[in-house]
């Protein structure tokens, strides 16, 4: 080799690392600037994959946000370490070097998160404190951990990722993500290196505005492929994305791969989300639309086809436009592995072990690998696929191919550090948030014991409904009906939780309170049914209980885990039993499966028994209003009212200032089950909250961990002689205490969609009961704030601007809010000054032009 062309090398070696010095240089000196909203992260195309994030053990910070501005979450850049790569000398080679030939053989890895709702630190808002059981940032350590035994990772999540904390509430309608930033789960799961993420039902919950604001802001691809826009009737997101993965093969030979995939959600999102979709989208039916996208995938070159569903598994049975599809997805041609969730539930797990064709030590239904990783970051799902390059294409070892999950470490406080710095802002500005106090309680809010007695979680939900509705239909032909409200228990523990319970104790209440008494994103609506549907109705809730024998002497199990408790509603105004000897009239998909049963007795309007032609207003959410709920469906007038159902019990609580959550006891078991040895399952916890009440009694742990095992004792109701009312022998039923001269049930308070509460004590005569809500429950003699004017209570209620700024609209109600508008003392002086600071900064921008999004 000649010395004339050693250095015309040497040369352009040292122009090239010149060129690679000043690269890095700029990139140095850039990564120094401050993050602007605009800045966005390396394209996905040439991000490198991290390795080996850090983790380390730390509690999340508790205290108070200070008055800086919120910051940009750092790009992958600037938060990991990339692994090394071969540096290909050209295209050429690179091409060469990773084509696949024929019998080689790889070990592929699809790890997988689900449901994740706005989990993305492990801290519990509602309690205020950190959490071992949820969050992004310690399913990140597993993530972690999956990659090093298998470098040859796909990740993805399956959706339901920016609402359900008050965190989601907080980057949604208080100090919303604005054009061009990152949401704070979608920077996490670029920090991660998520290949790409489902968009589900609850996606949609703050409008399609919100929603395309998010997807536009996200470097991590947001897919959908049965949504379709209304006008264009084209597809509203992105259908599908391949994925090119650099793979080390069992030989440790590289190869490339190219990965599909694809996402859907439940067609139900129509009648959810009606007012945010209607006249925008269209839903196509769920597996139809991913049999049809699946050759378009291959002929874009796809190798592999991965499915991530945001639908539960449902069953073998298959009908058009259902919701829970994933059994049907997994049982198509062409797909390789499935990736699911919305039910909150786990796959693989002894309960879909009924199923055809479904092996659950496998991990497979029908042969294809399936995991759904439960809720809240709390599992990670884990799909190895080992694949063979057979006749030209890649084609999965089915035998050799498994589905499986693995559980946080909820004994530990190990997490993903680079998430905990991430999210450091967000979080610290939620805590805030939902210190925020509101009001006063005089006793306990608990949810323990919803599932078997009328509850005080519940009952100021109905309370500060009913307060909100007489006050929106004051002057209305609909204000002149009866008005009922329709609340339910939303954390009961279901999905085998113990800690999924309200637990709020008697003083302050925070916003954080409020959000635990109503989890959900709701919007208020009103219905107006007849007595007929009525009944209906309460037959739908009645399925949260088993049938039980009268002449059975062996213990029974009361409460039916497997109904999904949302869907028990209480309605408040009315008072009922239940007769629980009697089978169920409908499923739990509201299907009629019992024409002649009658679980719902004695049904009665201010003690008189309710007519079936008699009209009510009844007062509930959008959730139900748009569903296909019995009785329901057959409203003659269903209209929103365009104020969330948590600002309304927030609203509740600033006028009433003090309130006392004591149910009223308006439905109870019928005297069939008298005698009974009925058991149930609740927190463990709870026997401490027995006291000297006689109609709960505690008898050991549960086999379930964390649970107790409790027997329900039915007692005689106090009854009140009714002298104004002749009862037929028929009638002569022992009743709950009537609510003579009053319009509505504003006389108790609320729980929220998922709750539960305490048992009480000994409960109070009815006179006495009776003479407390009149004090306790007055309604305001203003209207209620209108939506625009709610806005900034809701934001911040408490910031002096805020409160200006609406003083003029109900000067009345915000001299109410201006006394409470101090944060508790849960930090240092001058801690609290920066908070407040904050606070009134975003109260100042609210009153600058902040327009609330709708929200469901």
């Amino acid at each position: 080799m000649s010395k004339h062309y050693l250095s015309k090398s040497a040369l352009l070696l040292s122009l090239v690392a010149a060129a690679v010095g000043t690269t890095q240089l700029v990139q140095a000196e850039e990564a120094n600037l401050e993050t602007s909203p605009q800045t966005t992260a390396l394209d996905t195309s040439t991000q490198v994959q991290a390795s080996n994030p850090s983790v380390t053990e730390q509690v999340l910070p508790t205290s108070q946000t200070d008055n800086q501005e919120a910051t940009q979450t750092p790009t992958p850049a600037e938060t990991s370490e990339p692994e090394a790569v071969p540096v290909a000398l050209n295209t050429d080679q690179a091409t060469e070097d990773l084509t696949p030939v024929e019998g080689q053989n790889v070990n592929v890895r699809i790890l997988s998160t689900t449901d994740l709702h706005t989990n993305l630190v492990n801290y519990d808002y509602y309690q205020d404190k950190p959490s071992q059981n949820i969050g992004l940032a310690k399913t990140a350590v597993l993530i972690d951990q999956a990659r090093q035994e298998n470098s040859n990772t796909v990740l993805v999540d399956s959706g339901d990722t920016i609402q359900g904390t008050p965190l989601g509430t907080y980057k949604a309608t208080v100090n919303p993500v604005k054009e061009g930033e990152n949401h704070p789960m979608y920077a996490a799961m670029e920090t991660l290196n998520y290949d790409a993420a489902n968009i589900g039902n609850h996606e949609f919950n703050y409008g399609l505005d919100f929603l395309q604001t998010v997807v536009k802001g996200s470097n991590v691809p947001l897919l959908n492929a049965n949504v379709i826009d209304a006008k264009t009737n084209q597809p509203l997101f992105k259908t599908y994305d391949i994925v090119t993965k650099t793979f080390t093969d069992v030989d440790n030979n590289k190869v490339a791969l190219k990965v599909g995939i694809t996402g859907i959600v439940p067609p139900q999102i129509m009648n959810w989300d009606k007012a945010n979709l209607e006249g925008k989208v269209t839903v196509r039916d769920a597996v139809q639309a991913v049999k049809e996208l699946i050759p378009t995938i291959r002929a874009a070159g796809a190798d592999l086809v991965l499915v991530v569903a945001h639908s539960g598994i449902g069953d073998e049975t298959y009908t058009v436009g259902e919701e829970n599809v994933s059994y049907q997805l997994a049982s198509l041609e062409g797909v390789d592995a499935l990736v699911t969730g919305h039910s909150h539930a786990e796959f693989p797990s002894a309960f879909y072990e009924k199923y055809a064709n479904v092996d659950v030590n496998k991990g497979t239904i029908n042969g294809t690998p399936v995991v759904m990783a439960g809720k809240y970051g709390d599992r990670l799902g884990v799909i190895d696929l080992n694949v063979t390059y057979t006749d030209g294409k890649w084609q999965v070892n089915k035998d050799k191919s498994s589905g499986s999950l693995r559980k946080i470490d909820t004994k530990s406080e190990a997490v993903d550090e680079k998430i905990i710095e991430l999210a450091k802002t967000t979080h610290e500005q939620t805590v805030a948030y939902v210190r925020q106090q509101v009001g006063t309680t005089t006793a306990p809010i608990t949810s323990y014991f919803a599932l078997v007695k009328d509850d005080p979680s519940v009952q100021i939900v109905n309370n500060a409904q009913l307060w909100y509705v007489k006050n929106e239909l004051a002057g209305t032909a609909e204000g002149q009906l009866p008005l009922l409200s329709a609340a339910a228990p939303f954390k009961a523990g279901a999905r085998n939780d113990p800690t999924a319970y309200t637990d709020i104790p008697a003083g302050p209440l925070a916003i954080k309170n409020v959000a635990d008494l109503y989890v959900y994103d709701n919007v208020t609506a009103i219905l107006k049914v007849t007595g007929a549907d009525l009944r209906e109705w309460l037959e739908m809730a009645a399925g949260q209980f088993n049938q039980v024998d009268p002449s059975k002497a062996e213990p029974q199990e009361l409460v039916n885990t497997t109904f999904r408790t949302y869907n028990f509603d209480v309605i408040d105004g009315v008072t009922y039993e239940y007769d629980i000897t009697q089978p169920n009239k409908y499923d739990h998909n509201g299907n009629l499966v019992n024409e002649t049963a009658n679980r719902v007795k004695n049904l009665r309007y201010q003690g008189q028994l309710i007519d079936d032609k008699q009209e009510f207003i009844v007062v509930t959410n959008n959730y139900r209003a748009n569903g296909t709920f019995p009785g329901v469906k057959n409203a003659s007038l269903n209209r929103l009212l365009n104020l969330e159902n948590r600002q309304a019990i927030i609203n509740y609580i600033i006028s009433e200032k003090t309130i006392n959550p004591t149910a009223d006891n308006n439905w109870r078991f019928a005297d069939t089950v008298k005698g009974l040895d009925l058991r149930f399952r609740t927190a463990d916890y709870a026997k401490s909250l027995l006291a000297d009440g006689q109609d709960i009694s505690y008898l050991e742990p549960n086999a379930l961990e964390g649970f107790g095992t409790f027997r329900f004792n039915y007692l005689e109701p106090q009854v009140e002689e009714d002298k104004t009312t002749e009862q037929t022998p028929e009638e002569d039923v022992d009743q709950t205490p009537s609510k003579e001269g009053q319009e509505t049930s504003s006389t108790n308070q609320t729980d929220k969609q998922p709750t539960e509460n305490q048992a009480k004590a000994d409960e109070q005569p009815q006179e006495e009961n009776k003479e407390q809500a009149q004090n306790t429950t007055k309604p305001a003699t203003n209207k209620a704030n209108s939506p625009k004017q709610t806005a900034t209570v809701q934001a911040l209620s408490l910031s002096t601007a805020a409160a200006k700024s609406t003083k003029e609209a109900a000067p009345s109600r915000l001299s109410r809010v201006e006394k409470h508008a101090s944060l508790p003392n849960t930090g240092s002086s001058a801690t609290a000054f920066l908070n407040i600071m904050g606070l009134g900064l975003l109260g100042l921008a609210a009153k600058l032009g902040y327009k609330k999004k709708g929200i469901e």
